[in-house]
């Protein structure tokens, strides 16, 4: 089975297909073993010797177009009647239970934000061709980061995701902090979002993550500057963001930044470490590489990394989407549960 990875950066009119033509990918049980490496990222949220992070080598790059071929059309089907029950059904049991017990944490004291992610599962009566997904996902979403990846370890996921988490060349760079959603409706869905305004969980769970990431690039670099947050808008959804941007000494530890700032509290939670443990032994549905990260790494040229949210694993005409929200203290059940409906429409749009 050929390795590739497929992606196209935010508002670019083409796409980038890298292959590795032999062998599997390099495989790494932690982010530092990154250092000095060159090739296409594919990060789990927990890493470990059945989930590792790899690296697909590139041994061939092409640039192709974003435009969907005429021949590759006509396996469409039409989930639009699951989706209405899905956003009128209530929470399922699965995701009451999981809710209650993050949540009880948060009540206690012993958890500032955690995040809760569930699957949702999908079954097309045809296999649709996954580049036929890819296509569709860059015609819909021209502000996201677009990916398509397949290896022999992680299986073949697509992600159509916001968030960056490390970008830059050998000069600049930046990260940005992102949390907090709203839906767009009605004649918002006209613009970007600028006249919404934000609750105070929302704003809460922003800040959180913007002064751990401070905390992060403080360990690396005193030179960094913070802008923001503004609200920017990702498919029909809006989230609060803040852009830093900085500089580094060198570029031969950015395995070690990676493993400093991955998982972010946007995906993981605050104490980050007690967090996650919690997440990994009591979240129902395992993550795998949902909530991690993919993408460019070169440290010799640009580097273009993003956490991979808004995800789908494709197996066949099986379709496990996944999504999550943050929780804090004050979160509800019931309106948590709708921001995941949200967000799990961005990969139902694509089938």
């Amino acid at each position: 089975m050929t390795s590739y990875a497929i992606f196209r950066l935010p508002h670019e009119d083409h796409a980038t297909l890298i292959r590795q033509t032999d062998g599997e990918p390099a495989e790494y049980l932690s982010c530092a073993e990154l250092n000095g490496r060159r090739g296409f990222v594919v990060a789990p949220f927990q890493i470990s010797e059945r989930q590792p992070v790899l690296l697909i080598r590139p041994d061939s790059i092409e640039t192709v177009p974003c435009e969907e071929s005429e021949e590759s059309g006509g396996q469409v089907f039409d989930c639009s009647q699951c989706r209405a029950n899905q956003v009128t059904c209530p929470p399922d049991s699965h995701y009451v239970i999981d809710f209650a017990n993050f949540h009880a944490q948060l009540v206690s004291g012993a958890f500032r934000k955690i995040v809760l992610a569930r699957c949702a599962d999908e079954e097309s009566p045809d296999v649709i061709p996954p580049m036929q997904l890819f296509h569709r996902a860059c015609m819909l979403y021209p502000r996201m980061f677009i990916a398509l990846v397949s290896t022999p370890k992680s299986g073949c996921w697509l992600t159509a995701t916001p968030e960056i988490l490390l970008e830059g060349t050998t000069v600049a760079w930046r990260t940005i902090a992102l949390a907090g959603t709203m839906k767009l409706e009605g004649e918002h869905l006209s613009g970007e979002g600028e006249t919404l305004t934000w609750s105070t969980k929302n704003i809460q769970e922003q800040r959180i993550v913007a002064t751990y990431i401070t905390e992060c690039l403080e360990r690396f670099t005193g030179e960094f500057h913070e802008e923001g947050p503004r609200t920017v808008r990702a498919a029909n959804l809006v989230h609060l963001r803040s852009d830093f941007t900085f500089s580094l000494p060198d570029n031969l530890h950015l395995g070690d930044l990676l493993h400093t700032l991955h998982p972010t509290p946007a995906v993981c939670g605050l104490p980050k470490r007690d967090t996650f443990e919690f997440i990994t032994h009591n979240e129902h549905t395992p993550r795998r590489y949902y909530s991690g990260f993919m993408g460019i790494l070169d440290p010799a040229a640009e580097t273009h990394l993003y956490v991979s949210l808004r995800c789908m694993n494709i197996e066949g005409n099986q379709y496990h989407l996944y999504a999550g929200g943050g929780l804090l203290k004050d979160s509800q059940e019931e309106q948590e549960w709708a921001e995941t409906e949200a967000k799990l429409e961005t990969m139902r749009r694509i089938l």
